[in-house]
């Protein structure tokens, strides 16, 4: 996995554990991605230097707005092309597996066409 990508998804997880906790911290993160608590804190340091996240004295983390840029785009990627695979047939596992990976490599050009070819066929 690339570390951009790894980046990514640590960012989605975060926006998506925000959305369901009033607090996030690493073991939450460990505990949704399956990661030994030493790698997320790694990641977290990598994360905080690139002021993606802040965490409290407390250990609560939290996505600054470059942070929320970032998952914000990756989790809209991930939630379109999930949909559309699944529109077209795909097995909704196979879908959203196809699809974390996607989100990742797509440029944005071709998201951005795909998405309106999309919307133009189903309206």
């Amino acid at each position: 996995m690339k570390s951009n990508e790894s980046a990514e998804n640590y960012l989605e997880t975060i926006l998506i554990l925000s959305k369901k906790k009033p607090v996030v911290r690493s073991v939450d993160i460990a505990d949704e991605l399956g990661f030994k608590k030493s790698s997320v804190s790694v990641a977290m340091k990598n994360l905080r230097e690139k002021e993606h996240i802040t965490v409290t004295p407390e250990g609560f983390i939290y996505l600054t707005d470059s942070g929320k840029a970032i998952a914000d785009m990756i989790y809209e990627r991930h939630e379109f092309l999930s949909d559309w695979l699944v529109r077209l047939g795909v097995d909704a596992d196979v879908a959203t597996e196809d699809a974390c990976r996607m989100e990742h490599v797509i440029s944005r050009e071709s998201f951005a066409a795909i998405k309106k070819f999309v919307s133009e066929s189903l309206a």
